[in-house]
């Protein structure tokens, strides 16, 4: 089903911000502000939201820039605006838990991020300590320094040749197209998705999903991996923050959850003790998407009935 409510929200950054939402059924318990991956859009989270409104929890999503019904000055679609623009995605996402806070005053916020979103959630997390009870990131890419330094190499050469407005050539083979070779018999370049082939045809099928990201928005993204790489960036936020980490056994763009267990244990190393860290087996990229999406679902749910009480 769709979301109950669509708008237009106006970002400081001058964004006209494609917003959904969903109410809760009954009195609202929480809020899940929901930040959506690469190369898609928040109104695929329509049955999530669905199935937390009938927990009692609200659920807002919005488009980033560059994705979706959302505009902004200077950024056409696949770019976040002209590099770098980073932080006026984050600030985009400010603005919606400041629309959260004026419509729900009190309920506690969980900022939700999945792969490209995870990145952003936390980097909203990490520059505004005390604006959400606590954050989850699904299949997020948090790669070594090294790696990101190499990708940040490529796309200057990249910026160089072919312009920042350019789709990225290479950045692409090395994650997306490199990610569908990992998948043996696949039917499609997205079969590392989900297990689930409605699903991946709904993507492939779907003309604001699955495109190329321009060599500025692939910059912003290993900026994003680059703040959080930063150990003094940690410094503000309080020990105790709950974080949710979950990962797919099967998914090749975490190393089949590998990076979400190298976080985990880079924020236990720092100190962070309220954490849960679930790599579901047999689970691709999407797992609010795959076969076992239900389960998934609960578990989320579950934890966050922990988090308000």
């Amino acid at each position: 089903m769709p979301f109950t409510s669509q708008q237009s929200l106006l970002s400081p950054t001058g964004a006209q911000l494609n917003l959904y939402t969903r109410e809760a059924d009954g009195a609202a318990r929480g809020v899940v502000q929901i930040n959506h991956g690469l190369a898609e859009h928040a109104a695929r989270y329509a049955r999530f939201a669905d199935f937390l409104a009938a927990r009692g929890l609200a659920t807002y999503a919005h488009d980033h820039r560059g994705h979706g019904g959302t505009t902004a000055p200077n950024a056409p679609p696949r770019m976040f605006g002209p590099h770098p623009s980073g932080d006026k995605v984050i600030a985009d996402v400010e603005a919606v838990h400041a629309l959260i806070a004026e419509r729900h005053p009190g309920l506690p916020v969980v900022t939700f991020g999945h792969s490209m979103g995870g990145l952003i959630a936390m980097n909203h997390t990490l520059r505004n300590p005390g604006r959400a009870a606590a954050a989850a990131l699904f299949n997020a890419q948090f790669t070594p320094g090294l790696a990101v330094a190499g990708a940040k190499a490529v796309l200057a050469w990249e910026r160089f040749r072919l312009g920042s407005d350019a789709a990225s050539r290479i950045i692409p083979r090395l994650t997306f197209r490199a990610w569908a070779k990992q998948i043996r018999n696949r039917r499609t370049e997205f079969d590392w998705l989900s297990r689930d082939a409605d699903e991946v045809d709904k993507y492939v099928s779907d003309p604001l999903c699955g495109w190329d990201a321009s060599v500025a928005m692939w910059t912003d993204l290993f900026g994003f991996i680059a703040y959080v790489n930063d150990d003094t960036h940690f410094n503000g936020l309080p020990q105790d923050k709950p974080f949710y980490l979950v990962g797919g056994a099967h998914d090749p763009s975490t190393e089949g959850g590998k990076l979400v267990t190298r976080f985990e244990k880079r924020l236990r190393a720092k100190g962070f003790s309220n954490l849960v860290s679930r790599v579901y087996p047999e689970t691709c990229h999407e797992c609010l998407n795959d076969i076992n999406r239900d389960a998934v679902m609960q578990d989320f749910a579950s934890w966050v009935e922990k988090i308000i009480g």
